[in-house]
């Protein structure tokens, strides 16, 4: 049996089961569970930490999921014009649609790229880790180079430094600096937010607008030499490092 059943005398809490499944993070699950959206053995649980064994027969919306015993990590070399998501109304490109010869497991990216963003993505099936780096409390670093319409002037660069009030929050980055001597409108920045837009809104804050934005490094990985539209699996020594910090 299963070690994760075997602490718990044979039982696992509902949401971890649905995240362990693959369907969703464990934060989601409790949703999904709250809103009636998941059976256990055919009857309606709201409770998320409700106990249920590998013989339960567990849905959700309707279908029944299992409890993943492969679990896969995926990085994604993002490119332009592909959408951060599993579903898309207007059908456009998924990253999903990009890794469909990797594996046969139903993974999900952890945070997003904006539409017209490039660079490194994870995906996976882990509930767990996908929770744990997509909370704000872990502080999870991504760092970025952004290419504006117009060399970033040394006063405006102070001013992000010294911190940004945006209309929801006040954003400080890590690290800012410029790429290339000669030419300013490169910037690299290094931030732990995960908000939506940030690093755009951050520039606009200050008048500039990004004309390319490229995520280069994510927690502690980069893209290690995969091109723009390819993806590669992570190492054993990069998913132990990720899961340990």
């Amino acid at each position: 049996m299963n070690e994760d059943y075997e602490k718990n005398d044979g039982r696992m809490p509902l949401n971890k089961f649905i995240s362990h499944s693959g369907y969703c993070s464990r934060r989601d699950a409790v949703e999904l569970i709250k809103k009636g959206r998941v059976t256990v053995n055919g009857i309606k649980v709201i409770e998320p930490g409700f106990k249920v064994t590998l013989d339960d027969m567990v849905a959700v919306n309707g279908k029944k999921v299992f409890k993943t015993k492969e679990m896969v990590y995926i990085l994604l070399n993002k490119p332009v014009n592909v959408v951060t998501t599993t579903n898309d109304p207007q059908k456009r490109k998924k990253v999903t649609d990009l890794i469909k010869k990797a594996t046969k497991q139903r993974v999900y990216p952890i945070g997003r790229l904006d539409y017209e963003t490039t660079g490194v993505l994870l995906l996976t099936n882990d509930g767990e880790l996908t929770q744990k780096l997509a909370h704000p409390k872990y502080e999870v670093r991504k760092t970025y180079v952004a290419i504006l319409n117009k060399p970033l002037k040394q006063e405006h660069f102070e001013k992000i430094m010294a911190g940004c009030r945006l209309e929801d929050c006040t954003i400080t980055p890590d690290k800012l600096e410029y790429i290339d001597k000669d030419n300013k409108a490169i910037i690299k920045i290094q931030l732990h937010s995960g908000r939506n837009r940030i690093v755009r809104r951050i520039f606009e804050h200050v008048g500039y607008v990004v004309q390319k934005l490229d995520r280069t490094k994510f927690a502690d990985l980069d893209k290690n030499a995969v091109k723009v539209g390819n993806w590669r699996f992570l190492t054993p020594t990069e998913i132990i490092k990720l899961k340990s910090n």
